[in-house]
């Protein structure tokens, strides 16, 4: 199915969560009924977001606090002495129960969901409630049978099948299983049937089985898993040479360090489908909410009436992309997605995260308060870089890591600033001391700059085109709108054909912006609809 989507123009003089200004964030946005992941991978490498089915762009010459999209390069990624302090931190409380005194200076503040769509709200609420997507999907599936009979052809059937497969992979990547060739069945005890809602337990027998299976792995680097598993077993992604002992620990060496099997705590990181929403997700479901609750009340100070089930749904649950699963892509699938971390049988933060075409995109955070001293903000981050690194490993286009918008003016962005600027002893030697695996992207030509060449820029002005070659242009801006594609009264049609039926001035103009934010290969694909 195409994307559709409806425009709803620029918003000025509103409400900034970053600075607190009560007027001036200015941005663009769009309800997405419906969409594909391949328009949602182009829109943000344009500047666009979502959150929930509401998809804007800060107007970033005109906005209090310029929103750049942020994303980092896990191939080349090596954690820094923070990243392994907080990795060695959450492996002696599995090993031992340890838990470190002091404040986590290190813990990243994740931004309230006001602030990323502050104003907006109400907007959102309101088109949640308007958007029918059922009886648009039957305008839609009429006017593409009409087409088809058009061109002579029978509309095809969609094959059940792969839906099917596709649940059947996702709910052994929820459960922690291995894809290929390393199964590792779990049953239920006898007498009781399988209880979803809780992870399942593993023989140790299993566990000494496995763990040798895959140090015969490290000499066979092909071989991928699906799905991080429990902690304490390495996959064999970016596996050292031998006798090297002098190279410096892996992400994954660091993640998956042994545990003893006395280990005082049990940590499981499950990957279940959140839209279509998987049976894993359903029964979770309550579980998952408790913990967003608690940590909006507690972390960002909301009251108990406020993060409601309707707004958790909402912005955390709901999505406007259509999962796909091609042949060659993840075995997952792509599309949204709820990174569920299970400690001793019971969920303790959730990453809120979309697969796309070329990368992973962090969507939101939240966790159980009671457990912050575990640097969760930090070690999901590492854990989302290290499962961009596994995806890879069968999907090859699949390199990036996206953290959203990076707010150079605002003390709560910096975190991401630290988290990808390694500040390591080589820069002593001079060694390696330039070493930022990331980038921005430049708002004027939409081109990736690395971080080390846009911080000075930055440093001097909170708006910067970053792109250095002053004859450099949009590549994929628009250049043919009447091509952009319209839904208007059950009827697709270019926009050259629907402007001629249309006398209101506004419209042209507004069609004519939006074609603009979305560039000329998503104007064509996606349906902009029109009332």
């Amino acid at each position: 199915m195409a994307s559709v989507v409806e425009y709803k123009g620029l918003k000025a003089g509103y409400h900034c969560g970053y600075c607190d200004s009560e007027e001036g964030k200015v941005s663009c946005g769009m309800w997405a009924h419906s969409m594909t992941v391949q328009d949602y991978q182009d829109l943000i490498d344009r500047g666009w977001r979502r959150s929930g089915k509401y998809v804007y762009k800060p107007v970033m010459n005109q906005t209090c606090c310029p929103q750049y999209t942020i994303r980092c390069r896990p191939l080349q990624f090596q954690p820094s002495k923070s990243h392994k302090k907080v990795l060695k931190k959450m492996l002696k409380f599995l090993a031992k129960g340890e838990i470190s005194k002091g404040n986590c200076e290190d813990e990243p503040m994740e931004p309230t969901m006001e602030d990323t769509v502050a104003g907006d709200f109400a907007l959102i609420n309101k088109l949640d409630i308007q958007c029918d997507l059922k009886t648009l999907s039957d305008d839609l599936k009429e006017s593409f049978e009409s087409e088809e009979k058009k061109k002579g052809k029978s509309p095809k059937k969609e094959e059940p099948k792969e839906l099917i497969q596709s649940q059947h992979i996702e709910e052994k990547l929820g459960s922690g299983e291995p894809s290929h060739p390393l199964k590792v069945h779990t049953a239920p005890k006898p007498g009781k049937g399988a209880d979803l809602s809780k992870p399942p337990c593993r023989k140790a027998k299993e566990i000494r089985k496995e763990r040798k299976r895959l140090k015969l792995m490290q000499q066979n680097p092909a071989g991928e898993l699906e799905g991080f598993q429990a902690q304490g077993e390495p996959p064999s992604l970016f596996p050292r040479k031998a006798n090297k002992s002098n190279q410096p620990k892996s992400l994954e060496d660091l993640i998956f360090e042994s545990l003893p099997e006395n280990a005082s705590h049990k940590l499981e990181v499950r990957v279940v489908r959140s839209s279509p929403p998987s049976s894993q997700f359903k029964a979770t479901f309550q579980e998952s909410y408790q913990v967003y609750k608690r940590y909006q009340m507690v972390i960002h100070k909301d009251p108990p009436d406020k993060p409601t089930v309707s707004q958790f749904t909402r912005f955390l649950c709901s999505s406007p992309l259509e999962a796909e699963n091609p042949p060659h892509g993840p075995d997952c699938g792509y599309g949204s997605f709820h990174q569920q971390y299970w400690l001793d049988g019971r969920i303790i933060a959730v990453g809120v995260i979309d697969i796309l075409p070329y990368c992973v995109s962090s969507v939101y955070l939240y966790y159980d308060p009671d457990y912050s001293f575990l640097s969760l903000g930090v070690y999901s981050a590492l854990r989302e870089i290290g499962f961009t690194r596994q995806l890879h490993q069968k999907t090859s286009q699949l390199s990036y890591y996206y953290m959203g918008f990076y707010i150079h003016s605002c003390p709560k962005m910096k975190y991401k600033l630290c988290f990808l600027w390694t500040q390591s002893q080589s820069r002593k030697t001079g060694a390696n001391g330039q070493y930022r695996p990331s980038d921005l992207l430049c708002p004027e030509t939409y081109v990736w700059v690395p971080i080390e060449q846009c911080l000075s820029s930055l440093e001097n002005s909170k708006y910067c085109r970053f792109n250095q070659d002053p004859e450099a242009v949009d590549e994929g801006r628009s250049k043919e709108p009447d091509r952009l594609q319209v839904f208007h009264k059950k009827a697709i049609m270019p926009y050259g054909v629907y402007k001629k039926q249309q006398r209101d001035p506004s419209e042209e103009a507004a069609v004519l912006q939006y074609a603009g934010l979305v560039g000329q290969a998503c104007s064509e694909r996606m349906l902009l609809l029109r009332n």
